[in-house]
């Protein structure tokens, strides 16, 4: 892009230039000869890494390599190792002094694996701080002088794929990124397979190479002593018979190479026509790796090095089906390949992230073999950007207006011109889409259905019915990659340590409720390991020494060391690094084996994870294989202990201890509803269970009646009061005396879960294998509808996450700039100006009966600064495009966001909590702000928008102050006391208190008729409430009988950082809604009322 504005400039300043295409950094700047050694030396070729190889070789300052594969780290120890070239990290102990040492001696040094800070003791060095003293070069380093060769180089690499170095550190090395490009790769992987499959035909390209450069350089030095002797001769040329006889076998020398190099250059071409056959195999392979490379951005451990990606490749090779055709060849390499690959990372992806990986590949593939539309895509991830739409939602009722709007962007891509208007005169079809429990098995109507190919139906269902994205993806996943894409792999730690080695760690990568040490224990006995030769120690301050020794001691003894909870000693991480870095053949016994547990952390060293075999293990699913696991684990399953109770008292402990497992896979399974489940998705994990249940046994044993408060007690994992207030209420349905008397005590409405009759630890274990393998909402207390939620909150994540993957790239194509200009620039059109704080100080002064005019000016500073940045961000993004200011990562990351509609992190920071998309957050930003200009212009509203403030519970605060002040009563002696109207208007607010509105029911509705709390229509997840009448009263005067006491929050996320009160920040207040229900229904149920909507 810079190379086109530049050439295009000097054009217009009429200065001689080459034409963007033909020119090349390498050609002008770059010596053939040496390039070619460079490839030799492994260099990649294409020309990005070329011109940066040019651009080490030119520049006045040391190169500082972003190379996260390895690439310049091999091309540079290949090059200088015979110049006897020094490697070394900034944490070895003898780091100084070999840099001294080459300092002086003039010899290569390469600093590796650096972080985003250096050494400051590097800074004279890079700065070159050179000086003569007595006629000899000196530099000082540390507190010393040295002499300095000229012949010293230093080069530095990183395996940091993003960092960010500070600009002090930029300016003063020559910053490259050698990444590895795909024409890189794709040349690398063509070799590998041509030598593989054709192995004559590579050794013969190889040999041609170094034959070629060698006559290039004997070619050369011809050249060179031709000159040199024209130069030299002194008189007349023709009277020197010395130069002539010189001239005349240079030049004989010189037509020969000439001759051998024209055979050899036509030989290459036959040999690269040939290789070009196993082209379409090294094309493909190199778009899976690129499907890898920003899975990091994911979750942290997500790294797989160049090298092992290559070692699978190599093992796809040998291991595919041989055919003599080569297309049946290449087909069967790339399908034998794509599912090895997806196996092996498959094993180390939570859960969630084994789909997107599939659909990561198949899109991938799909976008390179041009069968996909880039836009289209982005659309499908995003929904696209607009902050207005002019057209009126016909489908008012049943269809969103998010949905709506995204109808109308979605009208606008060339495929789909006509969608809106089709929907209006069409509306019955669209609504068929809405309704339908399969909604892709409806057709479209004429001529839509017969028009668009699978994906672009998706998309059109996607905006009616975001909730059915994961399930068309999965179809979609299985109809272009095939149906085992979608069945991920077992977790199998057998045929995983079959994969390993005594070099490469073993890395369990954590979650919550997941605890691998039962299995490795149990393989470790399988092997005849864990008698003596299978140590273990948990990680944590102090503890580094111990696990150092242990693996010293195993390393040479074949012993299998076991270091869990990585991610509790982040400081130690870098001494682990350095002794799996050191381990060889020769030092480590091939039995040795090395574990590692860790839950995901940034600190945790890439180098090991791109070496080691990483594994993922997570509680199972379902509440049928959450129970199983129980029953079969220890200590349930072992007889001793299942049947170690009083005479008498078996049939209770049975009962309860059925209740006790049934609720732990309940709290577990809830987890997945998001929100509604909890707050807060706490790892209620084997641990706790296993305590639970050696309690339950000791307080039947011990107590003649079951003391169910006391076992009724839970632990202080639950640090939200809500949270444990659900909790608490679930249980108590599990831990009563009808579970433990009653036969076949229900545990959900239908009748479908019950507490089985009295039976042998084997007949339980057989009951539950007949349980249902799926569950409906029912048994946790939810309604239906949160089905539609949970598949909402699975659409999101998955969304989010390719887009984390996508990094940068997806502002690529089309004229980015102009559209970052228009979005900047409409955002800022519309932008109000900031208020003025002294007019409005002035207009409402505080005053000591009217608390709301401190409120208002307050709200107008927060939102004074919010506007400010929003203006000054844009502002400069406009100036960067325009290149008047440099484009850092905080500019960066805002145009990311803006070209994929989300709310930039830097508005985030100084902005009030919001789930919307940018276009939503916008337009409710600018209501924000008219609401308050409206109450600064026209006085006190009769109505406060809820909604509307920064900080609610400022205006909270100010209505109990009113009250206090107004009857002389001490604000700590009052509550709220709230009365739902019938209206959602009113012109006039009330004597005392406030009248409220702008909150809606997440997980019931408001029946208008009763005014009661009542059950959710079908797929209506939300309702709004009409005017809430908070009035203030005396604490002791508050009546809640009949009442669900109903938390109040800010956003559907509902969880916050933990406040000084115990609650949530995103937690504003708790509002007492009427119900004719138990209020432990609509505890259940998970409501709440929500300040706004996510759109």
């Amino acid at each position: 892009m810079y190379k086109n504005a530049w050439i295009g400039l000097c054009k217009k300043k009429k200065l001689p230039c080459s034409d963007a295409e033909k020119y090349s950094l390498a050609d002008t700047l770059g010596e053939p000869i040496k390039i070619q050694a460079w490839n030799i030396h492994g260099l990649p070729k294409d020309a990005f890494s070329v011109d940066n190889a040019v651009t080490i070789q030119n520049s006045n300052r040391w190169p500082l390599m972003i190379d996260p594969q390895n690439q310049a780290n091999r091309w540079i120890k290949n090059s200088y190792g015979p110049q006897n070239l020094k490697v070394v990290k900034l944490t070895d102990n003898d780091f100084m002094r070999q840099l001294d040492n080459c300092i002086q001696l003039g010899l290569p040094l390469l600093i590796e694996n650096v972080g985003e800070d250096l050494d400051p003791s590097l800074e004279p060095i890079l700065l070159k701080q050179v000086f003569k003293q007595g006629g000899v070069e000196m530099i000082r380093l540390g507190d010393k002088v040295i002499e300095y060769s000229k012949d010293f180089k230093l080069f530095i690499t990183t395996k940091l794929r993003n960092p960010h170095y500070l600009p002090e550190i930029s300016t003063k090395v020559t910053l490259l990124n050698f990444m590895i490009t795909s024409e890189g790769l794709q040349d690398q992987l063509l070799g590998i397979v041509v030598a593989k499959e054709r192995p004559e035909l590579e050794e013969e390209r190889q040999a041609l190479i170094i034959t070629q450069a060698e006559n290039q350089r004997l070619l050369k030095e011809a050249e060179d002593k031709i000159l040199f002797t024209l130069s030299s001769s002194e008189g007349n040329i023709l009277e020197d018979e010395a130069a002539i006889q010189t001239l005349d076998s240079s030049k004989v020398i010189s037509d020969d190479i000439s001759k051998k190099q024209k055979v050899a250059e036509e030989t290459a071409k036959k040999i690269e026509a040939s290789r070009q056959d196993y082209k379409p195999i090294a094309e493909y392979s190199a778009i899976l790796f690129f499907c890898l490379n920003d899975l990091p951005n994911i979750d942290p451990m997500y790294q797989y090095s160049l090298q092992w990606f290559i070692n699978l490749y190599m093992n796809s090779i040998n291991d595919s089906l041989k055919s003599k055709i080569l297309a049946r060849r290449l087909k069967n390499l790339q399908e034998h390949f794509t599912y090895n690959l997806y196996t092996n990372v498959c094993r180390s992806l939570f859960e969630k992230d084994k789909l997107l990986f599939s659909f990561i590949l198949c899109t991938s593939i799909m976008l390179a073999q041009k069968e996909m539309d880039k836009a289209e895509y982005l659309f499908f991830l995003t929904g696209g950007i607009g902050l207005e739409n002019k057209h009126k939602n016909p489908g008012q009722g049943w269809l969103s207006d998010k949905s709506w709007d995204e109808l109308c962007r979605l009208s606008d891509l060339p495929k789909f011109v006509g969608l809106r208007e089709s929907f209006e005169s069409n509306i019955e079809v669209f609504k068929s889409i809405y309704d339908a429990k399969e909604p892709m098995t409806v057709e479209l109507s004429s001529p839509w259905n017969e028009k668009l190919d699978q994906f672009q139906k998706m998309i059109v269902v996607r905006v009616i019915r975001p909730d059915k994205v994961v399930q068309m993806v999965i179809e979609f996943v299985k109809k272009n990659l095939g149906q085992k894409f979608v069945e991920p792999p077992p977790f199998d730690l057998a045929k995983s340590f079959a994969d390993s080695h005594a070099l490469a760690p073993i890395v369990f990568i954590l979650s919550p409720g997941a605890d691998p040490m039962a299995q490795l224990v149990k393989i470790a006995k399988d092997k005849g390991f864990f008698e003596k030769k299978f140590h273990y120690i948990s990680l944590g301050q102090g503890q580094g020494p111990f696990a150092s020794a242990m693996i010293q001691r195993a390393q040479s003894d074949g012993g299998w060391v076991c270091l869990q909870n990585c991610h509790l000693a982040v400081s130690w991480m870098q001494t682990l690094e350095k002794i799996c870095e050191e381990f060889s053949s020769e030092n480590t016994n091939s039995e040795f084996r090395l574990w590692l547990t860790s839950y995901p952390s940034p600190k945790f060293p890439v180098t090991i994870l791109q070496n080691g075999v990483k594994l993922t293990n997570e509680p199972p699913t379902g509440l049928r294989m959450n129970m199983l696991q129980s029953y079969l684990n220890a200590p349930i399953c072992e007889p001793a202990f299942f049947e170690k109770i009083d005479e008498g008292k078996d049939v209770v402990w049975e009962r309860l201890l059925f209740g006790l497992c049934f609720f732990h896979a309940l709290a577990q399974e809830r987890r997945k509803f998001g929100p509604q489940g909890f707050n807060i998705p706490y790892g209620f994990n084997e641990s706790d269970l296993l305590i639970s249940v050696r309690q339950l046994q000791m307080f039947i044993n011990e107590y003649a009646e079951v003391p169910y408060d006391a076992i009724r007690y839970m632990a202080g994992e639950l640090t939200d009061d809500w949270d444990r207030r659900c909790l608490s209420t679930i249980l108590s349905d599990f831990y009563n005396p009808q579970v433990a008397e009653i036969p076949k005590h229900k545990l959900s409405p239908s009748g479908v879960y019950y507490v089985p009759p009295k039976g042998t630890y084997d007949e339980y274990v057989e009951f539950i294998k007949n349980l249902p393998l799926t569950q409906h909402p029912e048994v946790f207390g939810m309604h239906e509808n949160v089905d539609i939620s949970k598949d909402l909150q699975a659409t999101r994540l998955l969304f989010d996450s390719i887009l984390l993957t996508m990094g940068s790239t997806t502002v690529e194509g089309g004229d980015t700039d102009k559209k970052l200009n228009d979005i900047a620039n409409d955002i800022l059109s519309k932008l109000p100006n900031n208020f003025n704080l002294e007019e409005a100080m002035k207009t409402y002064p505080t005053q000591y009966n009217e608390s709301m005019n401190t409120v208002l000016v307050q709200e107008m500073e927060r939102f004074n600064k919010l506007m400010t940045v929003i203006r000054t961000s844009l502002q400069n993004v406009i100036k960067a495009i325009k290149g008047l200011v440099v484009m850092n990562v905080e500019l960066e990351a805002l145009t990311n966001s803006l070209m994929i509609g989300k709310q930039p992190e830097m508005w985030i920071k100084q902005s009030y909590p919001s789930l919307k998309s940018l276009g939503s957050y916008y337009n409710d930003l600018l209501e924000r702000i008219k609401f308050l200009r409206t109450w600064y212009d026209v006085g006190k509203p009769p109505v406060y928008w809820i909604s509307g403030f920064y900080f609610t519970q400022a205006f909270l605060t100010g209505v109990k102050q009113n009250f206090a002040r107004k009857y002389t009563i001490p604000i700590d002696l009052l509550t709220f006391e709230f009365q739902v109207l019938k209206v959602t208007k009113s012109e006039i607010g009330p004597n005392d208190g406030a009248y409220i509105s702008g909150l809606f029911l997440d997980g019931a509705r408001w029946n208008q008729e009763t005014c009661l709390l009542d059950e959710q229509y079908s797929k209506i997840l939300y309702d709004s409430i009409p005017i809430i009448w908070v009035k203030p009263v005396k604490t002791n005067e508050l009546n809640t009988q009949g009442t669900y006491e109903c938390p109040v929050y800010k956003t559907s996320e509902r969880r916050g950082v933990l406040s000084t009160t115990g609650h949530s920040t995103n937690f504003v207040m708790p509002v007492y809604l009427p119900t004719n229900q138990q209020a432990q229904h609509w505890i259940k149920r998970g409501v709440a009322l929500l300040c706004q909507l996510d759109d």
